[in-house]
């Protein structure tokens, strides 16, 4: 007889469940979202951590010998974290309350760091600063709740508490996440298979996780690994962003530095992929550091913005086959002056590869539209040397609610699949896409949709001014027509005008009377 089916997981419910009883606890306790994010995702790190090393530690039980035991460096050589006792969650969850919980888990995190070097100085210690009954109810929830998953799904409960504490931190939380429907997007779009990829404002490091996703959906029997680099000014952010890779089973080279001034990675030409979402319409950076610097080929603009220091970053980093894909400010498209003088050297340069402009309310810290610029080295030497595909997405999205928005993995699929498209590759509709690609791409070739999308050459290009606005180029969708004539429709439209001016005169009348007898 076979065994009934093992019911299905829905981590996103797991996620939800778990949110919802440690923002309760935040919400008992005198800490900001801010004080509380850092310590109760060292918490979820920790359980993945423990259940890792548990089911190593049933693997590798009965192979110790008379002459060798099992330690520490077999369950490292399987990218595994060795877990001193003190640092099990089972140790912990069997404190009493009256014991020094906060210290207990500041030990546990300690000896964590002592046993992986790759995590020095990452884990967080300020446990001491949360009460002993909410880092009771906090382990006992995370144990719970947690208790039936495993692998992937921990790295899902931790990029679920990033967004959500990225919501409640408002701008500051903008600053280490970017939501994950902009990322997966820009990750489908670069497609990185294999090889060095960087990310020079790298926040928690969610570009590196999709395409470690993206590797992983897409290896099909072939080896495909990434070299992961990054850079990021926060001290804090860094450590997030190593706890992030590490519950993603990942590893990666994170440089705390200032990527303006600083270059550690020597990246000028070493780069397969670079993805970024770097901080918009930056002043007062201090260009007599950078005169001499190799990262800006088309010179250094002379307004007050560091948008084109960062595309000249990005540019820079790939290899002459490299592709980079990242989020920017819109007025960059558009903008004047030297700036346009450098967008003009990057087109002419056949770098630009695709713009995709952004419906408002996708990110945490501004409403604002925003566009993704894609760039590839290598096409040049391509059909489309002398073409850039513009899709104009901001009427594709999914409302999230009142202030928030982003994209189903079908929307995602489909966007991205217009870029496959123009590039001559097969669309994929594993994530649902295939009534949206029909009613776009019938044929499954591509074609320009007005209100969509639009290939547009370099000579019209130059000729709207060297604008990378796709609206210049895509235009606007045709509306069907709906069988009334237009002079019998802007009659109705005028009568029931002269209506509502009617009924508006009359409660205007009626408000002067009550307002005058309230003052009589």
């Amino acid at each position: 007889m076979a065994a009934p089916p093992t019911p299905k997981i829905d981590i996103y419910d797991i996620a939800a469940r778990l949110w919802e009883t440690a923002d309760e606890l935040r919400a008992n306790s005198h800490l900001k979202a801010a004080e509380y994010a850092i310590p109760v995702l060292g918490l979820i790190f920790l359980k993945f951590a423990d259940s890792r090393f548990t089911q190593m530690e049933t693997a590798l039980a009965g192979k110790s010998t008379g002459r060798r035991q099992i330690g520490k460096a077999d369950y490292q050589a399987k990218g595994v974290l060795y877990l001193p006792k003190r640092s099990r969650f089972a140790n912990l969850l069997q404190l009493k309350e009256g014991d020094n919980l906060g210290k207990a888990i500041n030990d546990a995190m300690a000896a964590i760091e002592e046993e992986n070097s790759s995590l020095k100085g990452i884990l967080p210690r300020t446990y001491q600063s949360l009460t002993n009954d909410t880092l009771v109810s906090l382990l006992r929830s995370v144990n719970a709740i947690l208790g039936d998953i495993e692998g992937d799904a921990f790295g899902k409960v931790y990029e679920y508490f990033l967004g959500k504490f990225a919501i409640s931190e408002g701008a500051k939380g903008g600053e280490y996440f970017t939501p994950t429907s902009i990322v997966r997007l820009i990750v489908e779009i670069i497609e990185p298979f294999r090889g060095k990829i960087l990310d020079p404002a790298c926040g928690s490091g969610g570009m590196f996780v999709q395409s470690a996703r993206f590797v992983g959906r897409h290896r099909n029997g072939t080896d495909g690994r990434l070299s992961i680099y990054g850079q990021e000014r926060v001290d804090e952010t860094v450590r997030l962003c190593k706890m992030n890779l590490a519950v993603h089973g990942l590893e990666g080279q994170i440089s705390q530095s200032n990527t303006y001034y600083e270059d550690p990675f020597n990246s000028v030409g070493r780069f397969d992929y670079v993805m970024a979402n770097p901080p918009f319409n930056v002043n007062r950076i201090d260009k007599a550091k950078l005169e001499a610097d190799r990262r800006f080929p088309f010179g250094l603009p002379k307004s007050d913005n560091g948008n084109y220091i960062w595309i000249q970053t990005f540019y820079s980093a790939l290899n002459i086959s490299g592709r980079a894909g990242f989020v920017m400010a819109n007025s960059a498209a558009d903008a004047p002056g030297s700036e346009l003088d450098v967008r003009k050297k990057l087109i002419a340069d056949k770098a630009v590869d695709i713009i995709v402009a952004v419906g408002p309310n996708f990110f945490y810290t501004v409403t604002l539209p925003v566009t993704l610029w894609f760039l590839d080295r290598g096409k040049e030497v391509t059909v489309r040397g002398d073409s850039v595909l513009f899709i104009d997405a901001r009427k594709t999205f999914h409302q999230i609610d009142r202030a928030h928005r982003d994209w189903l993995p079908e929307q995602i699929e489909f966007l991205a699949n217009i870029a496959r498209l123009y590039r001559g590759e097969r669309a994929e509709t594993a994530d649902g896409s295939t009534q949206l690609m029909s009613r776009s791409f019938p044929a499954g070739t591509y074609v320009d949709v007005p209100g969509l999308c639009a290939v547009a050459t370099l000579e019209q290009i130059k000729k709207q001014g060297w604008s990378l606005n796709p609206g210049r180029y895509v235009g606007v969708a045709a509306t069907e027509d709906d069988g009334v004539d237009f002079r019998v429709r802007l009659g109705e439209l005028n009568e029931e005008l002269e209506k509502l001016q009617t009924e508006a005169s009359v409660l205007q009348d009626r408000i002067a009377t009550n307002i005058a007898t309230l003052l009589a």
